[in-house]
């Protein structure tokens, strides 16, 4: 199979939602979230959603992304052979419970990759008045896809801070902290997120496809390591939160713990860079090249 760098700019079409109360409280128990932030609305200004809700909302253009990509030449059989590769998130603000929520989306990059062709879609989120909520960046990796037209879009793509330079050559462990994933949190994480796939929920058909099992959405997993970062490193004030990034290595399987583990911290003039990992109950990595950048 083949996909063309020329697909790049190719618009994806308008979704709205809205990110109602029950909504936002259900995803932050999912992920085992007990901040008052996210539940308490008497608090001035309302509830806020966690800071990786944005990818459930980005979820249903995802999940029907064949009939939502504009262009009807779009080879839509190379999408079968696509996982989740990298996740980049920019916070312009938080998502408020009740905010009516408008999501444009861009194939921002098609380029080559040793494991096949790295597409990154663009999604951008506003509210009802037109203020930008967030931008994200899902990176797709379609195995043994040939990319041709010599790739496109790579400089659009904001850089990520630097982790080797972060990390100043130290290989110390600043924190690690355990979080138990129990047989259930694939299901309740599914069902309060709205995010459904069937690897996360069914046996029958993850084991069809060649896994061990049904396996922890990778998002989750990042949920989960965001909570423990922001609890320790920012009082749990997620507001703080600019920006992050990682790439999803690996899998988790319910009934065992993974590790959180801050690599490394620097300061900026305007905030602090945070980079972490995460490993499964093998001490493999399922997380790696995690930054979060926080506001000061």
């Amino acid at each position: 199979m083949k996909l063309s760098s020329d697909f790049v700019g190719t618009s994806i079409k308008e979704y709205r939602c809205k990110a109602d109360p029950r909504w936002t409280m259900n995803y932050s128990a999912a992920i085992g979230e007990t901040n008052p932030l996210y539940y308490n609305d008497e608090l001035p200004g309302g509830i806020i959603a966690p800071p990786l809700f944005p990818v459930a909302v980005t979820w249903p253009m995802v999940q029907h992304i064949t009939d939502n990509i504009s262009a009807s030449d779009f080879p839509k059989e190379v999408v079968f052979t696509q996982v989740h590769y990298s996740e980049q998130l920019i916070v312009h603000r938080p998502v408020k419970a009740g905010d009516d929520i408008t999501v444009n989306g861009v194939i921002a990059a098609i380029l080559p990759h040793r494991a096949g062709t790295y597409v990154t879609l663009r999604f951008d989120a506003a509210d009802a008045a037109g203020s930008s909520i967030f931008t994200e960046y899902i990176g797709a990796m379609m195995r043994g896809v040939e990319c041709t037209g010599g790739g496109r879009g790579g400089e659009s793509i904001p850089p990520v801070t630097d982790w080797e330079a972060g990390m100043k050559g130290g290989t110390e462990q600043l924190w690690e902290s355990s979080v138990h994933i129990s047989a259930l949190t694939p299901y309740i994480y599914d069902g309060c997120s709205n995010i459904h796939f069937p690897i996360h929920t069914s046996v029958k058909f993850a084991r069809a496809v060649g896994l061990p099992g049904i396996i922890l959405q990778g998002t989750a997993t990042l949920a989960i390591a965001l909570r423990e970062i922001l609890e320790k490193e920012a009082a749990g004030d997620s507001g703080r939160i600019s920006s992050l990034y990682c790439r999803f290595t690996g899998m988790v399987l319910p009934g065992g713990d993974i590790k959180v583990s801050l690599a490394g911290k620097t300061s900026q003039p305007d905030g602090i860079n945070l980079f972490f990992n995460v490993f499964n109950s093998d001490g493999k990595q399922v997380i790696s090249s995690g930054t979060i950048n926080l506001k000061v």
